[in-house]
């Protein structure tokens, strides 16, 4: 099997993936199943990457009933829509159009009476898509908490959990501002674990973090002293308990609120799995899980890859590792790139030299980081192509390594979002084919 082959399978089993993760169906299902003919008033509110498609479906079910309805999403994210509108907000940084959409959506949610429906449509990207500060923080703050956060390679739930103590509307209050309102919010999860409060940083589900919580953040990665003195405030007025705590399980405006995963990464690993086993490879998915330090956990990868080319564990080539969850990346360097760019592209130093191996690893949103790529691939003869991984990957670089070599997995926004797909892909070595994996699919994938 030559590495082309196995480059192209990947993409194949890729693509899979992206469609198991439309989120569209699910949603459509899900509001076909209520009973809606005891409200006055349908509203449709929410924010994140796949809001456009979500939308679209609610549109199918709920046609006329809607009475008025805003989502915020990331530019370019979009579909035609006529009763809902599309918000285009900056992400991963919250911008001024984020806060105006934010407002807007408050002011719907709050309009809401006892004899409505709000229905509430989050996914991921959802917390930098839904940006409304807290009283006396400002945007800029918030970009620099942001922004500290994210350069300090704190996981998605802890960023969450400060986002959601500086914020108006996150960590279920959105759902005390559409009380007493019926409120039933679909949630496409890209985060591990799917936690309710987590997802879009939980607007309207029960927090489980606190100011003490979000203090200790701070002191985990010592930045308590960086961050604005605005947040830094609030937070300590709230760890001294000056300030009201986000509401919590018992909170009666949960009441009158369900909250329903409509699609996450397992989803999106079965379907990618089922294709490969279609195309012949012996595959295992290994976790939807995986969170971390990406330079360790592509490291970790490599290392199965050359078990299995080695020793033929944990399965016999041709083989297909298929993983998903988020990795996080600590910023050193000032190159371009995102998590999953850099995961390839620390791998590649590892498989370098290896026979019929491929490493895939992208983002279902379609983009990774700030860029139009939604992740990258190599193989072992990478690092022979440009010797010069360590230096781009010492700077946070892999767009610009990759980009030259056409190795960009570009796909263009997938209206979804269901975290990260990433396969070890390992083939027969030369002359020793068993006529599996030969690109002929064995069955429906």
């Amino acid at each position: 099997m030559s590495v082309r082959l196995l480059r192209r399978h990947a993409m194949t089993i890729f693509k899979a993936a992206l469609v198991a993760a439309d989120p569209a169906d699910a949603v459509a299902r899900h509001l076909k199943r209520r009973d809606l003919s005891r409200y006055r008033n349908i509203y449709v509110i929410g924010a994140g990457k796949a809001g456009a498609s979500m939308a679209q479906a609610a549109e199918r079910v709920l046609g006329r009933r809607i009475a008025a309805g805003l989502i915020n999403v990331k530019d370019g994210h979009l579909a035609r829509l006529k009763r809902i509108e599309l918000n285009e907000c900056g992400h991963p940084m919250p911008d001024e159009r984020g806060v105006a959409g934010a407002e807007r959506i408050a002011q719907i949610a709050t309009a809401a009476g006892q004899d409505d429906l709000v229905v509430c449509l989050i996914s991921g990207g959802g917390s930098a898509l839904l940006p409304l500060p807290a009283a006396g923080i400002t945007l800029e703050e918030k970009q620099a908490t942001t922004r500290l956060l994210l350069a300090c390679g704190a996981n998605i739930h802890e960023i969450n959990a400060i986002r959601k103590h500086i914020s108006r509307i996150k960590g279920g209050q959105l759902a005390r501002l559409a009380a007493p309102a019926t409120v039933e919010s679909l949630l496409l999860s890209d985060v591990i674990g799917d936690d309710l409060d987590v997802i879009g940083s939980g607007p309207t589900a029960p927090d489980a973090s606190t100011f003490a919580v979000a203090g200790g953040i701070l002191d985990k990665y010592a930045i308590r002293s960086q961050v604005p003195a605005a947040v830094r405030e609030r937070i300590e007025r709230g760890e001294r308990g000056e300030i009201a705590e986000t509401p919590k399980p018992a909170d009666p405006v949960f009441r009158r609120v369900r909250n329903t995963v409509v699609g996450g990464n397992r989803l999106a690993l079965q379907a990618a799995a089922l294709c490969a086993r279609g195309l012949g490879f012996r595959t295992l998915v290994l976790s939807s899980e995986i969170e971390g330090e990406t330079r360790e956990i592509a490291r970790m990868h490599a290392a199965i890859a050359r078990e299995i080319v080695r020793s033929g564990q944990p399965v016999k080539p041709p083989a297909c590792i298929v993983t998903g969850g988020e990795t996080t990346v600590t910023l050193k360097g000032d190159g371009l790139g995102g998590r999953n760019q850099e995961f390839v592209l620390a791998a590649a130093l590892d498989i370098a030299g290896l026979e019929n191996v491929v490493i895939l690893s992208a983002g279902t949103d379609g983009t990774d980081g700030p860029t139009d790529a939604a992740g990258a691939i190599a193989d072992g003869d990478t690092l022979r192509r440009n010797p010069e991984a360590r230096r781009y990957l010492n700077d946070n670089n892999a767009y610009r390594y990759f980009e030259p070599l056409g190795d960009l997995v570009i796909t263009g926004p997938t209206n979804t979002n269901v975290a990260d797909v990433r396969l070890v892909m390992v083939g027969e070595p030369a002359g020793k084919a068993t006529g599996k994996a030969t690109g002929k699919p064995k069955g429906k994938a």
